[in-house]
């Protein structure tokens, strides 16, 4: 399978094919169940328990239900019920012992690579994923792929605008967040003053928001007004998973953390609930920018 990051472009669902929705946790799966609903597709959707909130809805999607330990069974089930396509949306905190799932027989194969990504970290084991499910003759699709208008757009978003020394914040807060892309560390930067001062880590973008909040709270940016979010993809990153997203929360979350805006790469991030987290922006007086891809490479 090539390493090479690929690329968003919306993809044309025929007659004949079947897709399913995995779910994990967050707004992303029900905003995508809800698009190909919408588009007039009847997506199968598979909630992961203890991680997804949707429930049967029959009127709308065919439905199933499955733990962490019965992941590795799930594409032959899939297959079996016809699914031509396959989309993983959604967060999965608990990353359950090797010893503890089930498996398909031909999930013996790919053991020996799936062990070594797991221990990797994030982009390594959802290379490694993307390959098992393309070993089963399903097409693995990004979000964004069959509900393009979760992308972010290019431009701004709110009538509040970045000023100078907030687009000062944003360069730095990507170059920032680009530097830790490439580590496979996170996507995400926060800058304030023309400094970064805290950086996403594997507690995601909520953990970092509140680091920015508490250094504010504790006194360590005295006279320090203003600052700027930045999330961008990964410069090597498989897009057809884990999007940099943010939403509603997101923007509530910087204006608690005293920060004047958020900036996502256009085009390589998702917006959830857009209208939302664009009025929600203009009521706090946040700006929300969508800046393209060289910037700042």
């Amino acid at each position: 399978m090539s390493t090479e990051a690929h690329e968003p472009r919306a993809i044309d669902l025929t007659a004949g094919d079947r897709i399913a929705v995995v779910a994990g946790s967050g707004l992303l799966p029900r905003e995508v169940a809800n698009g190909l609903v919408r588009a007039g597709h009847r997506p199968l959707v598979v909630a992961i328990t203890g991680e997804a909130d949707l429930e049967d809805d029959p009127a709308r999607y065919d439905f199933m239900r499955v733990t962490h330990e019965e992941l590795g069974k799930l594409l032959s089930i899939l297959k079996r019920r016809g699914v031509t396509h396959l989309v993983l949306a959604g967060g999965v905190a608990r990353r359950p012992p090797l010893s503890t799932l089930r498996y398909s027989p031909k999930i013996l194969l790919y053991l020996p690579r799936l062990a070594a990504s797991y221990a990797r970290g994030d982009d390594g084991l959802l290379r490694a994923i993307i390959g098992f499910i393309e070993s089963y003759g399903i097409k693995p699709v990004g979000a964004h792929e069959v509900v393009p208008e979760l992308l972010a757009p290019a431009g701004l978003l709110t009538g509040t605008a970045p000023t100078s020394s907030d687009e000062k914040d944003i360069s730095a807060a990507i170059a920032a967040a680009r530097a830790i892309g490439r580590l496979d560390i996170g996507q995400a930067a926060v800058a304030v003053g023309g400094r970064v001062i805290a950086l996403e880590d594997i507690e995601g973008t909520d953990g970092l928001l509140r680091r920015a909040k508490a250094l504010r709270t504790h006194g360590r940016l005295a006279g320090k007004t203003r600052g700027v979010l930045v999330k961008c993809a990964k410069p090597a990153q498989e897009l057809r998973v884990d999007l940099p997203t943010i939403g509603p929360q997101t923007v509530k979350d910087a204006h608690e953390a005293g920060l004047a805006g958020i900036a996502v790469e256009s085009e390589r991030s998702l917006i959830l609930e857009c209208g939302e987290t664009v009025r929600l922006a203009n009521l706090l007086g946040l700006f929300l920018l969508g800046f393209k891809r060289g910037r700042e490479e």
